[in-house]
């Protein structure tokens, strides 16, 4: 295409030419007051040419001035495969992209990809296509290196048969792209968070094809897809309450010496609120450990593990700053007493590793994700009743956090406060983590109670039940309760702390 473009389009009748030629009908047109023609067998060829273009002319299309044809029929003919767009953006992506973010990147592309052919004919088996696109094709670590064959095999494949991005503005072949996205490698139903993060990578692509003017929209957005309904919440069952993760706690403390080494890690995630990764990167100059009282936890990095094919350097953990904040910035967090306790103890007992690391093996590297998980799901099994093992509560680490996020809500602690200590927004922090600590309904009930008939609610003015009561119902259920000046207790949604 020139680059010089132009709206003014005019056609002339079909003519026939009797000078014996083998392609005797001609189409003529002008574009920009440039004259452009083809010609063609038969009439029926020349009618059918002459109707697209006229098709494209009154939908408002721009024409090349050089070559006369429409813009988009130029774009068709030289787009480039799909495979080859997908790689190139994998390459834009990747220097900036965090490791968990390459490696979802490269599940989502070579999920769609592999559906986004001419002809199955000459197909590879599916898993080694699927090896061939997430592990080599979609792996920016891997560039450089010689594949082994029946991968080199598959990705030759895939390049000579994949569809041209031109062909993504088509919507049956967009249908089938999300379609993919929907599945899991054995064809049942993907969950609706797997679904949505794929569909978030393929219209993210798209939306570089449309910056490099390889679209004219992104054909995602024109799609009518019903996509899967995402909980927006927790669920309440899986948050415990601070009795019932003491008594985890202390069941982790007793797996062992490698429970033991963990325990603090697990009190960072419930006490302190940190997420995993984050836990994984406190170093000892990171805290504040008086003899009594409060202390703090000042985060600086996050840990997340994706794999030694994802990172820059090799190591199966990316160190990086904190989710959601600024490169350098902090997130400081006071810590209650029984942290303090435990992290006191942690230190006096096994020190701290390279770089002041505090939570590491004996090896003095960082735990892995399957081994404090495995040591969590054995404590798990000690410390709960077999009804509540069998239960979602407080079925993996991370359900510690979701625990302390919601029993600071619940104790009153203004919105503002709890998503700064958390590391959210406020309004991610309503609508995920403002839900219910375990064993909640019968004092809720009991206030609503209490509501209707006009008594007095139990307890002291202010406070949700006696203080032998606190620790089996801590918090004030669902609803976010603030403590009024006057000592009595109000649901107050117009709070600017709150809403």
């Amino acid at each position: 295409m020139s680059g010089t473009t132009s709206f003014d389009v005019k056609f002339w009748d079909i003519k026939k030419r009797n000078d014996g030629r083998s392609r005797p009908w001609r189409v003529r047109w002008e574009v920009g007051g440039r004259e452009s023609s083809e010609y063609f067998r038969t009439k029926a060829l020349a009618d059918g040419f002459r109707n697209k273009l006229l098709k494209a002319a009154r939908a408002g299309e721009a024409f090349d001035v050089t070559t006369g044809l429409p813009v988009s029929e130029i774009r068709a003919k030289n787009s480039p495969p799909w495979f080859d767009f997908a790689r190139g953006y994998v390459e834009h992506m990747w220097e900036h992209a965090a490791t968990k973010t390459r490696r979802s990147m490269a599940d989502a592309l070579a999920t769609v990809t592999a559906v986004l052919v001419t002809s199955d004919r000459g197909a590879p088996d599916a898993k080694v296509l699927r090896r061939a696109l997430y592990g080599w094709a979609f792996n920016c670590s891997k560039r450089g290196t010689i594949p082994p064959d029946d991968i080199a095999s598959a990705l030759s494949w895939i390049s000579s048969a994949s569809v041209t991005v031109a062909a993504m503005s088509d919507p049956t072949v967009i249908r089938q792209a999300l379609g993919a996205c929907g599945r899991k490698q054995d064809g049942k139903p993907a969950a609706a968070t797997t679904f949505r993060r794929k569909r978030a990578v393929l219209h993210h692509a798209l939306g570089h094809a449309v910056e490099q003017q390889l679209l004219d929209t992104n054909p995602v957005e024109q799609v009518q897809w019903k996509a899967p309904e995402v909980a927006k919440t927790i669920d309440r069952r899986v948050a415990a309450n601070p009795d019932q993760v003491r008594a985890l706690l202390d069941a982790v403390s007793k797996q062992g010496k490698t429970g033991d080494r963990l325990t603090a890690f697990f009190g960072c995630i419930y006490y302190a609120g940190t997420r995993p990764s984050e836990a994984l990167a406190i170093t000892v100059d990171n805290l504040t450990l008086p003899e009594q009282g409060w202390g703090r936890l000042d985060l600086v990095n996050s840990e997340p593990r994706a794999g030694v094919d994802w990172t820059d350097d090799g190591k199966p953990r990316d160190k990086r700053g904190l989710k959601r904040r600024g490169q350098y910035e902090t997130r400081p967090v006071p810590i209650p007493p029984e942290l303090v306790a435990l992290l006191r103890r942690h230190i006096d007992t096994y020190g701290t590793g390279e770089g002041g690391r505090l939570f590491c093996t004996l090896r003095g590297g960082p735990p892995q994700d399957s081994h404090y998980t495995a040591l969590w799901r054995k404590a798990r099994a000690a410390a709960l009743t077999p009804a509540q093992a069998a239960s979602p509560l407080a079925r993996r680490p991370y359900d510690l956090r979701h625990a302390a996020v919601s029993l600071w809500l619940n104790a009153g602690v203004p919105a503002t406060e709890v998503a700064r200590r958390a590391g959210h927004s406020v309004d991610v922090l309503l609508r995920v983590y403002a839900n219910c600590v375990d064993g909640q309904d019968q004092f809720v009930n009991d206030r609503i109670a209490d509501a209707l008939t006009g008594q007095q609610p139990a307890g002291e003015p202010g406070k949700p039940g006696q203080a032998g009561e606190a620790t089996d119902t801590p918090g004030a259920g669902c609803e976010i309760l603030d403590p009024h000046p006057a000592g009595t207790w109000r649901a107050d949604s117009g709070d600017p702390d709150v809403a």
